[in-house]
């Protein structure tokens, strides 16, 4: 409760990135070890030969999934991926996770089980050991926190800030994919709920709802980093979609970038079904989020290693802040690109 008369600022007023920075402006790192805190996917840390990055992620129900859609041992799976992705965004190997929940006598043990077997099955999928976590009641619904932590050459750390103009813009996969699910998905509910005999209509979706429910994170292109001695000069993962997560790294690296509408990679399934709901697949790609994919920099001279990269996509450069965060158009126009990817705090 805030004390009478004093000011009262909603928190979406804010928005969560707004939040953050908020209420860590005044962090300072006293350890040698902590290398970095706040601002990247993952936090850094020295304790070897390597760094240690860790990163968290809180999964809430009703907020981050809904349990009308989404079955359990997906949800499991889906809560451990995308906290893999988060290390990988850091060129990271991920190693060790645990797994905390708060959970209302709504759920069984068998609901818990199957929970549990799509936690298993992801860690058996990316070879990480599930350590430890937490447990406790909660009021009303399920409340899942993941912390993953993995390792990375301190020479092959990639960060966030590290771009600079010239730098070449590359995004693995393709993206739009997973918002278009979640509406495909959320229609059925709606349907659903006000003619319950009605049977879902999910025949030939299954690529979009897959990468809605079961997303995957993109280890593959870590292992031909290391492979192929190539380290980004800037990465992250795409979570809030590609133009948030581009102004996330134009911020941290202090410079503006150029992105090709034309070269943003799009599923044959995404436009389709983009166009059915009478929307650009462009604004979908840009701005729906939960893709997964890693948007990164390289340096010019690494193009040739970019080239032969199974399923990664060229859609940029990378420019002198001065002349800020642009989207050229398949038409010629070179207009500003704004960043409107899902937002966490909402006015009630």
């Amino acid at each position: 409760m805030s004390e009478p008369g004093k000011k009262r600022t909603d928190l979406n007023e804010l928005g969560e990135f707004g939040l953050i920075d908020h209420i860590t402006k005044d962090v300072v790192l006293h350890n040698k070890s902590s290398i970095k805190g706040v601002g990247d996917d993952a936090a850094v840390m020295e304790f070897g030969e390597q760094y240690t990055v860790v990163s968290t992620d809180l999964l809430v129900e009703g907020i981050h999934f809904d349990m009308m859609y989404m079955p359990l041992k997906h949800l499991g799976y889906k809560s451990i991926v995308v906290n893999l992705s988060d290390i990988f965004a850091m060129n990271a190997i991920p190693k060790q996770v645990t797994v905390s929940m708060a959970l209302s006598n709504r759920y069984s043990v068998e609901a818990i089980e199957e929970l549990y077997e799509g936690i298993h099955r992801a860690c058996k999928m990316y070879n990480v050991d599930l350590v430890g976590g937490d447990t406790t009641s909660s009021p009303s619904g399920l409340t899942l926190s993941i912390t993953a932590i993995g390792q990375v050459d301190k020479d092959k750390i990639a960060l966030r800030s590290g771009a600079s103009p010239g730098d070449i813009l590359c995004v693995t996969g393709d993206l739009g994919a997973a918002y278009l699910g979640l509406q495909i998905l959320e229609r059925e509910k709606q349907i659903y709920l006000e003619n319950p005999g009605v049977q879902p209509d999910l025949e030939d979706q299954n690529y979009l709802i897959g990468r809605q429910l079961k997303p995957e994170a993109r280890l593959e292109a870590i292992e031909y980093f290391q492979k192929n001695n190539l380290v980004p000069t800037a990465m992250i993962d795409v979570s809030d979609g590609l133009a948030s997560d581009l102004f996330h790294i134009c911020t941290q690296s202090n410079v503006g970038a150029i992105l090709e509408e034309g070269k943003v990679p799009i599923h044959p399934d995404s436009e389709v079904k983009a166009l059915a709901f009478n929307m650009n697949p462009i604004t979908a790609a840009l701005h729906g989020g939960e893709d997964y994919e890693l948007l990164f920099c390289i340096k010019e001279a690494d193009l040739e290693k970019v080239r032969f990269m199974p399923n990664v996509f060229i859609i940029g450069e990378i420019v002198d802040k001065s002349d800020g965060i642009k989207l050229h158009t398949t038409g010629g126009k070179i207009l500003p690109l704004e960043a409107q990817g899902w937002k966490h705090f909402k006015e009630d």
